[in-house]
């Protein structure tokens, strides 16, 4: 019999060579980081279970990672195969979200873990900044082994019935501390006192472990107040993101990071940090106030020439949210204008597309437009830097034109600009056009920089990308419906008309709504409006398919009732999921009357010759579409000559929180006070006070004039 031990002496077993197996990968790889994702039964998310190298705070934007996010360990799970970037500025072209968050220098290496047929997540290593820019043999075989050695662990786990499940926040591994021998520490203490300056050590979530009597006198506070905090938690005036960023760079890259602050009110130091994979030590120094590059001093009154990492996230949180908001491509180009030369301080910008294997610029700023006729249209087999980003996918940078010109021996400079960036716009992995920056002032792009640079650009293309989509499939939409509403009216004799169409300000502008005018014979014309549920191009595609049966069975002789009642037929054989309101009616304009039947749409509204407007009250038969059998009985009134009919869609009155009722009578009161002899000045008038424009709009108009012979 087994033990009642058994089980959880086995799970145990089970998170242990979890945490082993991520270790030795960590260690055998030359790792900085080293995390574990894994795919719970039953679902597709991956969680990040097993972190260590790195606290859990800076990994929150990836705790799960959904199948088709745009990261290294999804394509890595999706795929099959283990994906590698060789550094910041491969992780900005390929995976732009990660990189803004992560500008540092380091490659990443996701590699799938399987066993047997079943997927069970991921295992990810971020390799400090020395690492060389590929992975060598030995390398992939460990991680390989390390994924095999996992996935047999998660298989047996399986099998028994007790897979492993992520908890809600990652088991973090803390490296373990080398023990000095006896009597060293005192002796380690007495040397860094020694030392001039100060000295500290952070621990690999920041807080500080040890920290000098005179680190704590520059710092200006007792060393108990620091021991167990963040610096930037224990000291205010250190609150600042440069100061995070650089602990962040030195924990990722695992290269030295030097930055000065002011302590106020007026003393600057200078902080030089030495990262391990235990931990960071910090030199604490004076620094004289022109002793510094960082970006805590420059923001602090110097002249920056480059925004700091602060400010860039700040430009692109608000131009992430801004383009979200785009629909069209103008709108892209505008805002990626308006926010990204400010957030990267460029006095330039244009933005490329390829189209019919020509680059064509969509949009500048900061040229001029005789500048860039010269650029537009140019083949994609030209020798340009643009055109060259384009065809690879690899930004290009340059620090004067002397350096474009030795790439590019044919190029003239047309500017007086000093410095450029040219960028990839890279959507859904493919290069759709070039973003370029231009500076005024000479700049070195230093690492990342570019990485930032290149992300931004990230940005800007998948917004690009959507807008051009939706504008194709609005485009398609708008010419679907053109084909569907008639092009004209026609032109019969004694009767006057007019119609509007309007769609939706929301989707892709296309709707259900529809209007028709049907001469039957010399003294009798139909006359339809209607409105299929929804507003996209289902709808607009229903909406054909109702006006051409309504069509067909007026220009066969049907009366109103047979019609709607036909129509309804069609529609309940062929199921499409939508219904659809309608009112149509026959005018026989020889003795001035009209047969109406209607299919649950709001009645018409009928101006008399003397300016009084009344409801044209109709029996409202079911919507066409719900129900096979269905019949729709007509009425009839008069429609003397000056009189006029309105026929509208439910859009002209029906808004969210607006009474129907009122809504309608507002909508009478227009008509009332309109001058009946210039129809199009009326329908102009009733479109204009539609309560909202959240659904599509349809009017039609019809007034006869004296009796037809």
């Amino acid at each position: 019999m087994r033990s009642p031990v058994e089980p959880a002496f086995a799970e145990e077993r089970i998170q242990r060579g979890l945490d082993g197996a991520v270790e030795r990968a960590v260690r055998e790889t030359g790792a900085s980081v080293g995390g574990l994702y894994l795919r719970p039964p039953g679902e597709r998310v991956l969680w990040l279970t097993v972190l260590t190298g790195m606290p859990p705070e800076i990994a929150a934007p990836w705790m799960r990672v959904a199948p088709n996010d745009p990261m290294p360990v999804a394509d890595a799970v999706r795929d099959g195969r283990l994906v590698w970037i060789n550094g910041p500025e491969e992780m900005a072209r390929r995976y732009p979200r990660p990189a803004v968050v992560l500008p540092y220098q380091f490659c990443l290496a996701a590699a799938p873990i399987v066993s047997g047929a079943a997927v069970h997540g991921g295992l990810v290593l971020m390799l400090p900044a020395s690492h060389p820019p590929w992975l060598s043999r030995r390398e992939r075989v460990r991680i390989r082994t390390a994924c095999r050695a996992v996935g047999r662990l998660l298989g047996e786990a399986a099998a028994h019935g007790r897979p492993v499940r992520p908890g809600a926040r990652p088991r973090l591994l803390v490296p373990p501390r080398a023990v000095p021998p006896a009597g060293e520490p005192a002796a380690a203490v007495e040397f860094v006192d020694r030392l001039p300056g100060g000295a500290c050590a952070l621990d690999l979530s920041g807080r500080i472990t040890f920290v000098t009597p005179a680190a704590a006198g520059l710092l200006g506070v007792r060393a108990a107040g620091l021991v167990g905090r963040p610096p930037w938690e224990a000291l205010p005036w250190m609150d600042v993101p440069e100061v995070e960023d650089a602990y962040r760079s030195a924990l990722i890259s695992r290269e030295p990071v030097r930055f000065t602050a002011l302590r106020p009110p007026d003393r600057w130091l200078s902080f030089e940090l030495y990262p391990d994979a235990s931990g960071i030590s910090v030199r604490v120094s004076p620094a004289a106030e022109a002793d510094s590059e960082s970006p805590a001093r420059r923001g602090r009154g110097a002249a920056a020439t480059v925004p700091s990492r602060s400010a860039v996230l700040y430009h692109l949180m608000h131009l992430a949210v801004t383009l979200t908001e785009t629909v069209s491509v103008q709108d892209v180009v505008d805002q990626a204008a308006d926010q990204l030369m400010s957030a990267v301080n460029a006095e330039a910008l244009a933005l490329m597309t390829a189209e019919d294997g020509r680059l064509h610029i969509i949009g500048f700023r900061g040229y001029g437009p005789d500048l860039m006729a010269r650029f537009d249209a140019v083949p994609l087999t030209t020798a340009t830097p643009a055109v060259h980003v384009l065809n690879t996918g690899v930004p290009s940078f340059f620090s004067g034109f002397a350096e474009l010109r030795r790439s590019y021996p044919e190029a003239v400079r047309l500017d007086d600009m000093a410095s450029w960036a040219f960028l990839p716009l890279i959507a859904s992995g493919r290069p759709v056009g070039t973003l370029v920056l231009a500076y005024a002032r000479r700049r070195h792009f230093a690492p990342g920089e570019r990485a930032v640079l290149t992300s931004l650009a990230g940005v800007v293309a998948q917004a690009l990308d959507r807008a051009r989509l939706f504008e194709a499939k609005r485009d398609l939409a708008h010419r679907l419906q053109a084909g569907l509403l008639p092009h004209s009216l026609p032109d019969v004799p004694g009767l006057r008309v007019s119609a509007r169409y309007l769609p939706a300000r929301r989707g892709m502008g296309v709707g259900g709504d529809f209007y028709d005018l049907i001469r039957i014979d010399a003294t009798t014309v139909a006359a339809a409006i209607g409105d299929v549920q929804g507003h996209n191009v289902d709808a607009a595609a229903l909406m054909g398919q109702v006006r051409t049966a309504v069509h067909a069975h007026a220009t066969a002789g049907a009366s109103p009732s047979q019609v709607l009642a036909r129509t309804n037929r069609l529609l309940t054989d062929l199921d499409p999921g939508l219904f659809t309101s309608c009112v149509y009616l026959h005018l026989d304009l020889r003795r001035h009357r009209v047969r109406v039947a209607s299919a649950g749409h709001p009645p018409p509204l009928l101006r008399r010759p003397d300016g009084r407007v009344e409801e044209v009250r109709v029996p409202r038969g079911l919507l066409l579409g719900i129900e096979p059998d269905v019949e729709y009985p007509a009425g009839v009134i008069g429609l003397p000559p000056g009189a006029v009919l309105a026929l509208y869609t439910d859009g002209l009155v029906e808004a969210p929180g607006v009474d129907i009722e009122r809504s309608t009578a507002v909508l009478a009161g227009h008509l009332a006070r309109s001058d009946p002899h210039d129809l199009d000045a009326v329908a102009d008038t009733l479109v204009a006070c539609a309560a909202t424009r959240g659904d599509d709009i349809a009017l039609l108009l019809v007034s006869p004039g004296e009796a037809a012979g």
